[in-house]
């Protein structure tokens, strides 16, 4: 099958740096439609590429434009798996950036997850997925509680699991020279396939 994405081009770094710091109204209009062509519409193009050889990745959005400067200077998507349990990607100056996890909770869902967590049998499941993913090189981020949830004891095995209200791992996928060519698609779908075991968790004991 032939790809629609070849990789972003040199035009769309000279947009984001004249997008740099911030410019006034005028000049972001200026640059709208030029953003638009060489930013916006290959990460489209990528994440079309991406679901036809992973159809798990075909439920998605490519934000637009904004009022603040920071989504001119950052183009975001996201692929939805479950409710709040999505993968993100964002391309910017420095190369194409991978998130992927659950957050933004909906009611109940910060309960549901310590329950999972708490319990030996998905807790340690859990761990043993973060832990696959860290080896990996993978970071772990997510909106941290000072200290484990009342109720529970703060010498917990999994207690600095038990303190996300979120839960995300992130990791660089392409820097600004390999983001200028094909090989986002390819990696997209195996760092995709890579956190697809811990989405299928969180979709599990956090969504449902």
């Amino acid at each position: 099958m032939t790809r629609a994405f070849g990789g972003w081009t040199e035009q769309a770094l000279t947009v984001l740096l004249r997008l740099e710091g911030d410019p006034p109204l005028a000049v972001r209009e200026a640059l709208r439609r030029e953003r638009e062509r060489h930013v916006r519409q290959p990460m489209i193009a990528l994440l079309n590429d991406a679901a036809d050889a992973f159809p798990a990745l075909d439920d998605f959005s490519v934000w637009g434009f904004r009022k603040e400067i920071w989504w001119w200077q950052h183009q975001s998507a996201a692929i939805r798996i479950a409710p709040r349990v999505e993968i993100g990607l964002r391309f910017d100056l420095d190369g194409l950036h991978f998130a992927a996890g659950w957050h933004y909770p909906l009611p109940g869902q910060v309960a549901r997850y310590r329950a999972a967590v708490a319990a030996d049998g998905t807790g340690g499941e859990l761990t043993a997925l973060v832990d696959s993913l860290r080896g990996r090189g993978y970071a772990l981020t997510g909106d941290l509680m000072a200290r484990v949830p009342r109720g529970l004891p703060a010498d917990h095995p999994r207690a600095d699991l038990l303190r996300h209200r979120s839960l995300r791992v992130a990791r660089p996928l392409a820097g600004d020279e390999l983001a200028l060519t094909a090989a986002p698609v390819d990696r997209l779908v195996e760092a995709a396939h890579e956190v697809m075991p811990l989405l299928t968790w969180l979709a599990r004991q956090v969504a449902a």
